[in-house]
């Protein structure tokens, strides 16, 4: 049986800060509080809307978010701005070790699986233009299951969708909430620590493995 790797997209494979280049045409030196309070208020819909019972589109939490940093900071973005870099965010970048990393873990004969809270369309659409598609094996979305990690019922639903057992299945993600609700779920998870100031939650437990970059954990991995 092969191991399986399930990968999170945004932020451990895509780079959702990629859209402050075009922050900074509309907003200057804001921008990057712009970005981090985007992806901050994003997840926390995402999370209020699962407890809430009332899943929508990751992107419907990406927009409200938007709407909400635009009001909250004064920065009066038009409609067809907003338009614009919601564009921009299906269009964000890889990060430069993804390629090599999964390329490596294919000779490794790893099951690689896109595991994400974004739609099946909307992840082929990241990975696609990264050119990172043909390197996944499967893509599991919680669009199937209408929950958002970190739910349980999302990691069960990803390794029993995947036929493999729990503790076979290794969740890899630079997002701590996630690591944490995979290892509740039991699943194995490498936490992808992309900053070294970047801090873990106190609680929760800790990873399997912690590691610099994707290209670290194919050679841990090897």
């Amino acid at each position: 049986m092969k191991r399986v790797l399930a990968f999170d997209v945004y932020g451990t494979l895509i780079d959702t800060h990629g859209v402050v280049e075009s922050l900074h045409q509309h907003l200057g030196d804001s921008a990057e509080e712009f970005s981090r309070r985007w992806r901050d208020k994003q997840l926390e819909y995402a999370f209020r809307r699962g407890l809430m019972g009332a899943f929508a589109d990751f992107s419907q939490c990406t927009r409200d978010a938007l709407e909400f940093v635009d009001r909250a900071m004064g920065t009066r973005l038009g409609e067809t701005d907003k338009e614009r870099l919601m564009g921009v965010y299906g269009r964000l970048p890889a990060f430069d070790d993804v390629a090599p990393a999964l390329s490596r873990m294919a000779e490794l004969h790893l099951k690689r699986v896109a595991f994400s809270n974004g739609s099946r369309r909307a992840v082929e659409g990241l990975l696609d233009q990264a050119g990172v598609l043909g390197q996944f094996d499967d893509i599991v979305s919680v669009e199937e299951v209408k929950r958002f990690k970190p739910d349980p019922a999302v990691y069960a639903f990803l390794h029993n969708r995947l036929e493999v057992p729990a503790h076979e299945t290794w969740l890899v993600s630079c997002n701590p909430f996630d690591v944490i609700g995979a290892k509740h779920a039991g699943l194995r998870a490498a936490w992808v620590r992309r900053s070294a100031e970047a801090p873990f939650d106190t609680w929760g437990g800790e990873p399997d493995l912690t590691v610099s970059s994707l290209d670290e954990l194919a050679e841990r991995l090897g």
